[in-house]
């Protein structure tokens, strides 16, 4: 970490963006992170990641970045030119971030203390900027290498659960070089699958999130395109069965004491549409119950849970948690996610107000806790 001294305001860079299919949502979810950090303790340096994977420096303009008339922002607008780049330093001894623009002389942008990845999905959610910074010896919020990418890939993150005792529900997995050498097993593998556990499925990409690419299949006749749909987000697939039940949700925040649950927040049935998806989230904002209506056994349950999930996974920072509560009062760990959104809309903040942590200071103290945390094995 660079030396502080009692003036020095410490260096935040909020990245956003990114290569996924999430890219306009991680761009909200820094507009909300970005009007909500106190200018008073931290200096902001805003870098946006192009969906073709370039680092722009960016308009510090929140009001840009929220989804506006369903039209979803880009960091492609908000970027200060069509070809320059910011550069991070692969060198621990090196914090002093360059922004470069063909036939220019590269301009200092000063050192970063520590970086807020506001990304979702593959390339910043999956362990990829994790890996980046620890190479570079920058602190950031959040999960690290191993804990990103368990979180990221729902076939692995299952795996990890169930090797700690932790209940999933039952799924199967369509693996790349399965479907490409054989299509017509790989789908017979699901058909077995369904008559073992029944119809509907849901058919989603391994490793994407915000319901990106998710279809829920009644039959045989929209396999097929469900199958084509996941498979153009991820060549890895993941079928689930359907998990009657209600959808509860789980905030895990890590404090000086080690980690702690939030209140649980219910996702109420949508009418709308067939599940909670993509639109519902962001576009038409369904809203959670928070608090969820549970007895106290249940809440007490969920929360146990969800602090186990995260330390199964090896966890840092922050992660919310989604549950299903069967109809049988079991509940069942649907999955992790270890860069929630900061939307205006988004579950873990509600949750984390409803428990007494106010917005701005979830911002703090997960900025305090990056700080204070070194990289490397840890």
């Amino acid at each position: 970490m660079s030396s502080q001294t009692s003036s020095h305001k410490p260096r935040v860079a909020v990245v956003f963006g990114g290569r996924s299919s999430e890219h306009a949502i991680s761009v909200v979810t820094a507009g909300a992170v970005l009007r909500a950090i106190d200018r008073d303790k931290y200096d902001v340096l805003p870098i946006g990641i192009t969906t073709d994977g370039r680092w722009a420096l960016t308009a510090d303009d929140p009001e840009r970045m929220a989804i506006t008339d369903r039209r979803l922002p880009s960091v492609a607008e908000l970027a200060e030119s069509t070809e320059g780049g910011v550069v991070l330093p692969v060198d621990p001894s090196n914090r002093e971030v360059v922004y470069t623009e063909p036939g220019a002389v590269p301009k200092a942008l000063g050192e970063v203390d520590v970086v807020f990845p506001v990304l979702h999905g593959p390339y910043g959610e999956d362990g990829t900027l994790q890996g980046l910074l620890e190479l570079s010896g920058v602190p950031y919020v959040g999960s690290g290498v191993l804990a990103s990418a368990v979180g990221q890939d729902k076939d692995y993150m299952k795996r990890v659960f169930t090797s700690f005792g932790l209940p999933v529900g039952p799924y199967e997995v369509i693996r790349p070089r399965e479907w490409e050498k054989d299509p017509s097993a790989a789908r017979k593998k699901i058909v077995d699958f369904a008559a073992e556990h029944g119809w509907p499925l849901f058919v989603k990409p391994a490793r994407a999130g915000s319901s990106m690419g998710i279809s829920k299949v009644d039959g045989l006749e929209g396999l097929d395109e469900a199958i084509e749909e996941a498979r153009r987000h991820d060549p890895k697939i993941l079928v689930e069965s359907l998990l009657s039940g209600r959808e509860i949700e789980c905030g895990v925040l890590e404090f000086e004491d080690g980690p702690r649950a939030s209140v649980p927040a219910e996702i109420p049935p949508v009418t709308a549409h067939d599940f909670y998806d993509f639109e519902a989230k962001y576009i038409d904002s369904a809203a959670g119950i928070v608090p969820a209506p549970l007895t106290a056994e249940q809440t007490a349950k969920v929360r146990e849970l969800a602090v186990a999930a995260f330390e199964a996974a090896s966890c840092e920072g922050l992660v919310r948690a989604d549950f299903f509560l069967q109809d049988n009062g079991e509940f069942v760990i649907n999955e992790i996610n270890t860069l929630p959104g900061f939307t205006p809309i988004s579950m873990y903040p509600r949750m984390w107000q409803e428990s007494g942590v106010s917005y701005p200071e979830l911002i703090d103290r997960l900025l305090q806790a990056a700080l204070q945390r070194s990289t490397g094995l840890r």
